[in-house]
């Protein structure tokens, strides 16, 4: 059991060292009791993806990748140096978006994705979150910008897929629908025939509050560290947890 698992009442205590109030359960009873319609991110809410493959050697390989085809200057120095495949991915896309190069540089990453699966961690208390909230009549979308490939692959190992499917709304060729951007988010209320208004998107980056502020749907932010909970804080995000030890509780209740 991780540190993590152990941390069952620090729901509260962002808000409480910030604003003096104790109102945050409230906040996420109420999120909780009108979520017909659950939408989670991917990589963070329901597993460290790269927890023994990592993240930050996925994107230096991109990145040394390019360097091989002679692709050196399409990258800034800050981009060459990022911790996040993704960033990297994106910095291509916007320089040259729909080309053979970023469609191999994303089967690329998709390819690290698949073999990251296999050592993904899972987060605390969400397999049971995921089958609590399926048998109480909720329903479940993934809204994620890794790839849904890697997303059927990892739910069918924990037995989680039927929990989901069909609704998976991953990475597609069109980078610039990629969150911040609403696109997974709509696609998912579209295809689920749900207005925003019922659903809930838990996510553990700004990119995931953005989204589901344009999209108009409730989110409740996951932190798995201080450094992410400050960022999701700074970015807006009213109510954040770091384990989902107490969703799960109000959930049973």
């Amino acid at each position: 059991m991780t540190s993590e698992t152990k941390r069952t009442d620090a729901v509260t205590a962002g808000k409480r060292n910030e604003t003096g109030t104790d109102d945050e359960p409230d906040a996420l009873r109420h999120l909780i009791e009108g979520a017909r319609v659950v939408l989670w991110d991917f990589d963070g809410p329901v597993c460290r993806l790269f927890a023994g493959h990592s993240a930050e050697r996925v994107a230096n390989d991109l990145a040394s990748w390019l360097e091989s085809r002679g692709l050196h200057g399409l990258l800034t120095d800050a981009e060459r140096e990022s911790l996040d495949p993704h960033f990297v991915l994106r910095a291509v896309d916007r320089r040259h978006p729909g080309s053979d190069l970023v469609a191999e540089l994303e089967e690329r990453l998709t390819q690290e994705e698949l073999r990251a699966t296999a050592s993904a961690m899972p987060t605390p208390y969400a397999d049971p979150l995921i089958r609590t909230w399926t048998a109480v009549g909720s329903r479940l979308a993934v809204t994620t910008n890794n790839s849904p490939r890697v997303v059927r692959e990892y739910l069918a190992s924990r037995g989680l897929g039927a929990c989901f499917s069909p609704h998976i709304y991953g990475r597609t060729q069109e980078l610039s629908l990629l969150k911040p951007d609403p696109h997974c988010v709509h696609r998912a209320l579209n295809a689920m025939g749900a207005a925003p208004a019922t659903a809930l998107l838990i996510g553990d980056a700004p990119t995931d509050l953005l989204a589901a502020r344009a999209a108009g749907v409730p989110f409740l932010g996951y932190a798995r560290n201080e450094r992410k909970g400050k960022l999701l804080r700074d970015a807006g995000a009213t109510t954040v947890v770091d384990s989902l030890e107490p969703v799960l509780r109000l959930l049973r209740h």
